[in-house]
């Protein structure tokens, strides 16, 4: 029997420009679990591509393109956004053509809003006050049918870490690209602003997240217990939705229960089941 297997890859794209984070092992662990879970051969390499313009070529299987700091307004005409949406243009013409194997991207946080402006796909602004913590998301009902959030609740719970949101959503943009608002943020009855989109289906290949579904129970722990970040969100939010965080973290049905969910479920996607039609047909695990 051949025991081979065809070696897989995914393309992380680091937007981090260098900042400390949580992210990039959050990317890494679910990669690592996945690929012992389901017996492959799975690589994983990473790009810098706001430091360093790095940007992947055709040859990964999948592609993850991280949240980051600062503003998805000011890095128009720069080097490496340039770069970053060449790339993008070249995923979607292979996607368009007759090759059988599909390029899907996953874009997070600030891959999510640079991909908004991209499109056109609503008013992208700074918030009044930075969104952080563990905070429910609810799905519309396009959400309720997307593969990514299969085993979810409604709503489900996730880490929200953002100063910047998109809003007013442009509907007939939307109606002319074929694309579908997945989810957007908590309810605020009490406050009279619009409501931040917080999941996007572009197209059968493409899904972007405003949350991040990478994060998990141990960095958030980690990152709360930081004096400084501890400071910041009881200055922010108060003592209460400080010790609420704290709590929420080990509830196994909040952000594990996501972190374990959303990816794997891209990854089913965009690797998994193209692997298993080629293992039926070939008798090993391809691309």
């Amino acid at each position: 029997m051949n025991t081979d297997k065809t070696e897989i890859r995914v393309a992380i794209l680091d937007l981090y420009d260098g900042i400390a984070n949580e992210g990039m092992r959050g990317f890494r662990d679910i990669l690592e679990r996945y690929k012992v879970k389901h017996g492959l051969n799975l690589k994983y390499e990473i790009f810098d591509v706001r430091r360093k313009a790095q940007v992947p070529g055709l040859n990964f299987d999948a592609y993850i393109s991280s949240g980051g700091p600062g503003s998805p307004l000011d890095s128009e005409g720069t080097e490496w956004e340039k770069k970053y949406f060449q790339l993008i243009d070249k995923l979607e013409a292979h996607n368009q053509s007759d090759d059988p194997q599909k390029k899907h991207v996953l874009f997070v946080c600030h891959s999510f809003q640079l991909m908004c402006r991209r499109y056109g796909l609503g008013d992208i602004n700074l918030r009044r006050s930075a969104s952080f913590g563990i905070l429910p998301v609810h799905m519309t009902e396009a959400g309720t049918r997307e593969p990514a959030f299969e085993g979810l609740a409604e709503p489900f719970y996730t880490v929200d870490s953002r100063s910047w949101q998109v809003i007013n959503p442009n509907m007939d943009r939307f109606k002319e690209l074929g694309m579908e608002i997945l989810a957007l943020e908590k309810e605020r009855p009490y406050v009279d602003l619009p409501r931040a989109l917080m999941a996007i289906r572009f197209n059968e290949y493409f899904i972007a997240t405003q949350f991040h579904p990478e994060a998990d129970a141990i960095g958030m722990k980690l990152l709360l217990q930081r004096g400084d970040k501890k400071d910041e969100v009881i200055n922010e939010h108060g003592e209460g939705k400080y010790r609420e965080m704290i709590e929420r973290l080990e509830e196994p049905n909040k952000i594990a229960h996501t972190q374990n969910t959303i990816i794997p479920n891209f990854l089913d996607e965009a690797i998994l089941k193209y692997s298993v039609m080629l293992s039926d047909s070939e008798g090993t695990i391809g691309r």
